[in-house]
């Protein structure tokens, strides 16, 4: 049990934002295609809707995705996804002055536009790797990024899972990335291991098994558990059935290390973060 947890800053553009315990990020898509269709919006309304519930629920920071990354995805073009990424994230923090906006992206110029309408954070799920201006654009915007792992794109990712050593391979490949993110001037980072990119689920459940072996880095760890496939192949199951399953493995990463639950479901994320924070309370 991590039950000796040390707590982290972010300097999020002109202020300082600190952590004493496990965040919970709340995932809103403005796209038609998603994976779970209940995550899915179209209007700046319903955005607006959905972003304040999960705010409600418990959510400490709000991730904006404009353009689908499942696996399969058809990739679409910069202007979609930037048209798509300033509505959605101009519509939320007019709304909401004071919340916590990622940006979900791997395209620099949509991530600068994002963070011009009002994103606080980039969360780039290629790791610097699909667009090689976003280290030194987000350190000129000077903003935190999330690193993830992953392998190729939405659709070569799943032909891409040949590893020597899952865990190992990832903790390399996502030290050459902060590397380079350091190199470019970039000051704030978290990673995130990218369950269910470019990794079967056997694999992703033995990176989540192994998930403290990350702390080796020096930076928060972002986990995205939520309703995957690791879940639903293992259950048999939809993505409309699996929170349950989604909380049962959120649990574990807590156990295990993680300082973000990145979910659909905030409510839940939440209430699973404060039973673990009592549980090693009371382990003292």
């Amino acid at each position: 049990m991590e039950n000796c947890r040390k707590g982290y800053s972010l300097n999020v553009g002109d202020r300082l934002v600190e952590f004493d315990r496990p965040v919970v990020m709340g995932v809103l898509n403005f796209t038609p295609d998603s994976f779970y269709a209940a995550s899915r919006h179209s209007s700046s309304e319903s955005i607006i809707v959905a972003a304040e519930k999960m705010i409600v629920d418990g959510a400490d920071i709000l991730d904006i995705g404009a353009a689908s990354s499942r696996p399969g995805a058809t990739i679409i073009d910069a202007e979609t996804e930037t048209a798509r990424a300033v509505e959605a994230v101009g519509a939320v923090r007019q709304a909401f002055p004071s919340v916590l906006i990622s940006i979900d992206t791997f395209r620099a110029d949509v991530a600068a536009k994002a963070v011009k309408a009002g994103a606080n954070i980039v969360n780039d799920i290629s790791g610097g790797k699909a667009d090689k201006r976003m280290f030194s654009i987000v350190a000129d915007l000077h903003v935190p990024i999330i690193i993830q792992h992953s392998r190729g794109d939405s659709t070569t990712m799943q032909s891409l899972t040949d590893y020597d050593d899952v865990t190992a391979d990832v903790i390399t490949s996502l030290s050459a990335s902060v590397d380079a993110a350091v190199d470019a001037g970039v000051t704030d980072i978290i990673i995130d291991p990218g369950f269910g990119f470019a990794k079967t689920s056997a694999q992703s459940f033995e990176l989540l098994n192994n998930l403290a072996a990350l702390k080796v880095l020096g930076f928060p760890i972002l986990v995205g558990l939520s309703r995957k496939s690791m879940i639903c192949s293992t259950l048999g199951i939809t993505p409309d059935d699996a929170l349950n399953g989604t909380t049962v493995l959120n649990t574990i990463a807590l156990a295990n290390g993680a300082d973000i639950l990145r979910v659909h479901d905030v409510k839940e994320a939440r209430q699973a973060v404060l039973l673990y924070l009592e549980t090693i309370k009371s382990d003292k």
